[in-house]
C-alpha cells in the first residue's frame, strides 16, 4: 500500500447509507420540478449526483500540500534559534560579567596564597596612586583581577605606598601582594652614601661598593662630563657630584647614577640663588672650604679668608688644593714636591682660585660661599686635629703661633701623631 492510498482511505466519505441518505433528501426537489421523469431516469441521476458528490468532497491530492506545513514550521524554528543564537552571543560578549552575576555563574578574581614561587618586580612611581599599582600588579601576572586588589584599598583608606621597587611572586592573592608591597623588607634597593669632601675618585669608589655595579662602569660614566650638562670651563667632573645618601633602582645604570648626582648638585646651587654662569666658581670655593673647615662656624670664615686673599691680590697657599694637584693625600703638610710642582692646583704658586673644584661640597660649603662672615683674616690652621678647633689670624706672626700650637699638639702624644702623619 503507498502512501496515496493511505491518505484516500482515510479522507474517502463511505458511499453506502450515508451517500443514499444524502440523495434520498435530495430527490423530492427534483421530483416536483420534473414529474415525468422515468424512474429509471432519476435512478441515472441519483448515480451520477452521488459521483459527483464523492468528487468534490474526497479531493485526494489536498493532503499531499499539508506534507509539507512541518518543514516550513522546522525552517522558522531554525531561524529563530539563530536570531536567538547570535543575540545571546551579542549579550554574553559584550556583558560576561553582568550575566555571570544574574545567573550566579561567576568566576574567581582573585588566586589564593602567597604565589607560585616565579620573583616579579614591581616598581611603585611617585605620584601613582592605587589604581596605577592595582593595574601594574595585574599587567604583570601578579594578582588576578583589578577589582580583588583595588577592593582592599577602597575598605581602608589609611593604606599608603611609597615609591620603589619590590619583590613579590606571580599569582598572589590580593591579600599577600597587599601585604608585600606595605613590607618594607620586600622593597629592593641600591644605595651607596658619599661623604661630603669626598674626591670623584672616592665617590665613584662609593657608589660603586654600594651598588654592586663595577668600578669601571662608573669610571666610564664620569669620563665625558659634558653629557651631564657641566660647562666646558670645567677639567673633570671633579666638585659637580652632591654628597648624600642615594637609593638606586634596579636596572638602573652608572651613568644613571652619576646623573642623579650632577642633577642633585644643580638643584641645590638653584635653591641657594646661584646663577648658571657662577656655578664653577661657586662650586670651586665651596670644595676648598669643605676640605679645609671642620666646624660649622668656621666654614663661613675660611669663606672670608678667600675672599680677603683674593680682593687683596694674595695667594691662596692652600695645602688642600696643592695636594690634589700633585695627587697626594691623607697629610695636612704638603710635600715639598707638591709645594714646587707646576699645574693649575698648586695655590703656593699661583695667583687666585684653582682651575676647578677639589671635592665634593655640601649645602653648608655652598651656603658659605655666598655668606661669608665679615672678619679681617688672612690665615688660619687648625691646632687640634682631633676635634677640628681652628685659629684664625689677621697676622703672619700670629698665624706662625698658630702653626707651632699645631706641631705642639702633634707632639704630645702617640694617638695625635696618627692625625699628623
Amino acid at each position: 500500500m503507498t502512501d496515496n492510498d493511505n491518505w484516500d482511505d482515510i479522507f474517502r466519505p463511505q458511499p453506502a447509507a450515508d451517500t443514499d441518505a444524502a440523495s434520498a433528501r435530495s430527490v423530492p426537489s427534483a421530483v416536483q420540478t420534473d414529474d415525468s421523469a422515468a424512474p429509471q431516469s432519476r435512478r441515472a441521476a441519483r448515480e451520477s449526483e452521488g459521483r459527483g458528490s464523492r468528487s468534490k468532497s474526497a479531493s485526494p491530492r489536498a493532503p499531499r500540500r499539508r506534507r509539507r506545513w512541518p518543514w516550513v514550521v522546522l525552517g522558522i524554528l531554525a531561524l529563530l534559534l539563530g536570531i536567538g543564537a547570535a543575540g545571546a552571543w551579542y549579550v554574553w560578549t559584550n556583558y560576561e560579567p553582568q550575566v555571570r552575576e544574574l545567573l550566579g555563574w561567576e568566576l574567581p578574581n582573585d588566586y589564593e596564597g602567597t604565589g607560585n614561587g616565579t620573583e616579579v618586580l614591581v616598581t611603585i612611581y611617585s605620584g601613582e596612586i592605587g589604581a596605577d599599582v592595582a593595574d601594574s600588579l595585574v599587567e604583570q601576572g601578579v594578582t588576578m583581577t583589578f577589582d580583588a586588589f583595588y577592593d582592599l584599598l577602597l575598605a581602608d583608606s589609611s593604606i599608603q605606598f611609597i615609591p620603589g621597587t619590590y619583590r613579590l611572586q606571580e599569582e598572589m592573592s590580593a591579600q599577600s601582594a597587599l601585604d608585600a608591597l606595605l613590607d618594607p623588607s620586600n622593597k629592593v634597593e641600591l644605595s651607596a652614601t658619599v661623604r661630603e669632601g669626598l674626591r670623584a675618585g672616592e665617590v665613584i669608589e662609593a657608589l660603586s661598593a654600594g651598588t654592586g655595579i663595577p668600578l669601571a662602569d662608573y669610571e666610564e660614566a664620569i669620563a665625558d662630563p659634558s653629557i651631564y650638562g657641566i660647562p666646558d670651563i670645567a677639567p673633570n667632573i671633579e666638585g659637580y657630584l652632591f654628597p648624600a645618601t642615594y637609593t638606586f633602582e634596579p636596572n638602573t645604570t652608572a651613568e644613571d647614577h652619576i646623573r642623579t648626582l650632577v642633577d642633585e648638585m644643580f638643584r641645590r646651587l638653584d635653591a641657594a640663588g646661584v646663577a648658571e654662569a657662577d656655578r664653577h666658581t661657586v662650586l670651586t670655593k665651596a670644595s676648598l672650604i669643605q676640605r679645609e673647615a671642620r666646624l660649622a662656624d668656621d666654614f663661613y670664615r675660611v669663606s672670608r679668608v678667600i675672599e680677603n686673599r683674593l680682593d687683596g691680590g694674595w695667594r691662596l697657599e692652600f695645602d688642600s688644593a696643592t695636594q690634589y694637584g700633585a695627587g697626594e693625600t691623607g697629610s695636612v703638610w704638603s710635600s715639598g714636591d707638591a709645594l714646587d710642582a707646576d699645574n693649575p692646583y698648586n695655590t703656593y704658586v699661583i695667583t687666585g682660585l684653582p682651575i676647578g673644584p677639589i671635592a665634593a661640597p655640601g649645602d653648608v660649603a655652598i651656603d658659605a660661599v655666598l655668606n661669608p662672615v665679615d672678619g679681617p683674616w688672612f690665615f688660619f690652621v687648625t691646632v687640634n686635629l682631633a676635634t677640628g678647633e681652628t685659629v684664625f689670624s689677621e697676622t703672619l706672626a700670629q698665624h706662625e703661633r698658630g702653626v707651632a700650637q699645631l706641631r705642639a699638639w702633634c707632639r704630645a702624644s702617640e694617638e695625635n701623631r696618627v692625625y699628623c702623619a
